[in-house]
Formats: C-alpha cells, structure tokens, sequence
C-alpha cells in the first residue's frame, strides 16, 4: 500500500500501529499529531513517524487512512468535529477504542458524507505506556476486532485489513453492540471486580494493618487491573454503561446463588461450582493475546547472598532480553527466595529461561 496514514494519538496503541503499518508498507508516510508536543517530537526522533502534522487539519486533509489512536471520550470528539470537505473521497477512518457503539454513533455523520468508517478494537497492550515503548509486534497473534456497520462495503475492509497487515494480528468482524457485549464481560466488567476487591481489602485494613501486608502475594496479582488508568476507565465505563448495568444483574444473581449454597454448607454445590470455573478456565487458550494484556512470568529460585539479582540481570542483558518488572516475592535469611522477572512476550520468556538454565543451576518455572 502506498499513501499518508495519519495516526492522531501517540501513545503506546498509535506508535505500535504507526510501526506496524510501516514495517509491512515501507512506501507509506505516516503523519502524526498528539496535543502532547513532547511525545509528538519523541515519535518523530524515534522514527515512528515520518512527518509531524501542525493540526488535525492538515493531517486529516492528506491522509488516505486515518487512525484515530485517543481515549474514547476524545475519539467522539474528533468525529464529531471531523472537517469533511476537506478529506480525500477515498479515505477510510477508523480508530482503536475499547467501546464502539457509541463511537460508531458519532460516526455515522460521516457515512452521510460518503466517508468510510470502520470501527476498530486492537485487543493487545502493554505494562508500558507513552510512544517510546511503541514495539511493531504488539498486536502479533494479537485479536483486533473490526466493527463496520451495513452501509460499509466488503472491499473496504479489506482495504482497511491489508493496511494493518503488518500488525500480524487475527482479524475478527462483529457488530458493535457484540463487541462492547463481549468485551464488558471479559474486559470491563472484572476491571470492575478487581477494584472492588481493592476497596474491600482498604476498608479490613483499617481494622487490621497486616492486611496490606498479607496482600502483597496472590491478591496483589490477581487485582492487577486494578492499578489501570482511572481516567480512561472512567470513560470506558460511561460508554459501555448499558452492557455493564446488564452485567451488574447478572454478577449480583450469582453471587446471591453462591452465597445460598455456602450459607447451606452445600460442599458438593461448593465442590461443583468451583470445578466448573476451573474446567472453563484451564480451556482457556493459553497462548492467545486477549483483552486484557497477559503478564509472562518467569520464577526463579535464587539464594539469598548479595549480588545475585545483578547476576542474573546481567546475564540477560548480555543477550538483550528486555524484562518489563522484576519483584522478589519471597526471601529469608540463608534459605531459597523467588525471583519473579515479567517479560514482554512468550518468545522473551522462553530466551530468558534458556539463557539462565545456560549460565546458572536455579531452578525456572512457569505458573
């Protein structure tokens, strides 16, 4: 594909696509623009894009796709205040938000216009944020989720689809109202459970301080989400209230269920109920990219003596394997700890553990 992308947004979702889209069309000017003057300047010295574009305007009148890569609230914005006398015939917008029946909303203006929207969902992230952690594989094996409605022809899909070839990423088509219905379940709503575990455990602790404390294993884990950006959750949730309010229904009827059959001490309900959350979730695909961005793990057991952590690291860096968060989880005097290095990919996951096991005897596995 040749001609102007021009990506609006250069945060870590608009660098990668910037990248991608340049990896796999190298005769591709990629055009930016970000009310953040300093990661606008970052993008252009990191050459994750070509050009710097002084206002939307400018940007929107080349462009042959554009990529609308901002929080929600600010996509409906830019729709709704899109200049459309000035967009080529051709052009194709999209944009990379978590929600869509609203977003396609405002963008039905645009198909009164004869411009051609395509709503899009890349379900793939990072621990990262900000352009200069933009990586061109950040979608790969990733599911990016299109939502064009009826009025939108098949030959432009593809058109959109062989755009982002380069972000190796399965392409899936569903309606806006499946998209925001499927992703409040897997995405938005246990953003919601998971804050709700961390507003309980707050208030325990002003009964009992070792509650923060004890928390620091397991619960800190599996209340990740928690730590998200509230802004853009804020956003999300408002525009997707409809799904999550049905959602809230749902979850209240089957915590009253649970509730009825441990208040009964019905241990084989008990028994049951947990066996069929672990079926569903141990069939889970392990290797997909899902909504919510996947932590890879890697544990080792190190002695406890001074300068092991910089041994390892050094032995990693050495081989350039790049680690998104290192934590020792447990560690006593004279005895075995745990080292938990968090790794951007599967691939960098399975280098680090090779590249240990080479130059060390500690044990490495996976959870």
């Amino acid at each position: 594909m040749e001609g102007n992308v021009f990506v609006v947004g250069l945060g870590l979702i608009g660098g990668s696509m910037a990248l991608a889209i340049k990896k796999a069309h190298p005769n591709a000017v990629i055009i930016g623009y970000d009310v953040n003057e300093n990661e606008l300047k970052l993008a252009r010295s990191l050459k994750v894009i070509d050009e710097i574009a002084s206002s939307l305007e400018q940007g929107m009148r080349q462009a042959d796709l554009i990529i609308l890569a901002t929080p929600v609230m600010q996509t409906e914005k830019i729709l709704t205040e899109m200049p459309f006398s000035v967009l080529k015939e051709n052009v194709i917008v999209t944009d990379v938000g978590s929600t869509k029946q609203r977003i396609v909303k405002h963008a039905k203006q645009l198909g009164k216009q004869g411009i051609t929207f395509i709503g899009g969902h890349p379900m793939a992230g990072s621990h990262k944020s900000g352009v200069a952690a933009s990586r061109a594989h950040l979608f790969e094996n990733a599911f990016y989720v299109l939502t064009p409605t009826n009025d939108v022809a098949a030959r432009d899909v593809e058109r959109l689809k062989e755009w982002l070839k380069g972000t190796k990423a399965q392409f899936v088509v569903l309606s806006p109202e499946e998209h925001d219905r499927i992703t409040g379940v897997i995405s938005h709503f246990p953003h919601i459970i998971a804050a709700s575990l961390v507003h309980q455990a707050q208030q325990y602790e002003k009964e009992n301080p070792l509650v923060s404390r004890l928390a620091a294993g397991g619960f800190r884990d599996i209340t990740r989400i928690a730590s998200s950006n509230p802004e853009m959750w804020r956003d999300i949730f408002i525009h997707n209230k409809d799904e999550l309010l049905a959602l809230f229904d749902g979850w209240i009827s089957e915590m009253q269920k649970l509730r009825s059959i441990v208040e009964e001490e019905n241990s084989e309900a008990i028994y049951r109920y947990f066996l069929q959350a672990k079926q569903f979730r141990d069939g889970l695909p392990a290797r997909t990219k899902g909504a919510i961005p996947s932590f890879y793990d890697l544990y080792v057991d190190v002695p406890d003596y001074p300068g092991v952590i910089s041994e390892i690291t050094g032995y990693l860096a050495k081989e350039q394997i790049s680690i998104t968060n290192i934590r020792i989880i447990e560690t006593r005097e004279e005895i075995y700890g745990v080292l938990r290095l968090s790794f951007q990919s599967e691939e960098d996951r399975a280098k680090a553990k090779a590249c240990i096991q080479r130059h060390t005897n500690y044990e490495t596995y996976e959870v």
